[in-house]
């Protein structure tokens, strides 16, 4: 999906036959606050699909929800440029938005700044640890990354007793790691 341009997005420019509403005037209503918070709740169960457990709202995902010229706006900032999943968590934010009965809701893609883990929410990362992915350790700031490598405790048993057996894991935003208390296997959540 393009920046500024959802398949519900207020974005067109076509004319109704003989005069009509613009397309993007179609279903337009004066929005409140209690709507914009109504979003924000819908979207709190929209799960990212590689990790079913956490929201993308938890993610740090969707950075803002407003209200203009009629209709709902999304903000949406994906955790790197190249991820396989952007285009489906958008069209399933969208399509959550319009099963809550937001008529066009408008969703931006925006990648300046670029996505953090330090945007994961304490909800988001004792879910990702619940679901036996360590969360990120420390922060995403160049000084950080420059330290050296942060210790990752065990999500399955807690010890701080591991070992990275790969920069990747499951995903490239993961590496793999292993307890060598409870010899269990499990994802990282890289700091970037």
């Amino acid at each position: 999906m393009q920046p500024g341009k959802g398949t519900g997005s207020s974005e067109r420019t076509d004319m109704a036959p003989q005069g009509g509403l613009i397309g993007s005037d179609l279903g337009a209503r004066e929005g409140t606050q209690d709507d914009v918070q109504r979003a924000w709740t819908v979207l709190m169960d929209v799960m990212d699909p590689e990790v079913p457990v956490v929201s993308v709202v938890d993610l740090g995902i969707v950075r803002d929800v407003s209200w203009h010229n009629g209709h709902l706006h999304a903000v949406v900032t994906p955790t790197y440029s190249g991820c396989p999943a952007t285009e489906f968590i958008e069209q399933t934010i969208e399509e959550a938005l319009v099963n809550a009965g937001f008529d066009n809701p408008v969703l931006k893609q925006r990648l300046n700044p670029a996505w953090t883990t330090d945007w994961i929410t304490e909800k988001g990362r004792e879910q990702l640890r619940a679901f036996g992915i360590a969360p990120p350790v420390g922060s995403a700031s160049k000084r950080s990354l420059l330290s050296g490598e942060d210790q990752v405790n065990c999500p399955h048993c807690g010890s701080e007793h591991t070992e990275r057996v790969s920069e990747f894991g499951s995903t490239a935003c993961k590496a793999l790691y292993r307890c060598n208390d409870c010899l269990e296997p499990f994802d990282y959540f890289k700091c970037i």
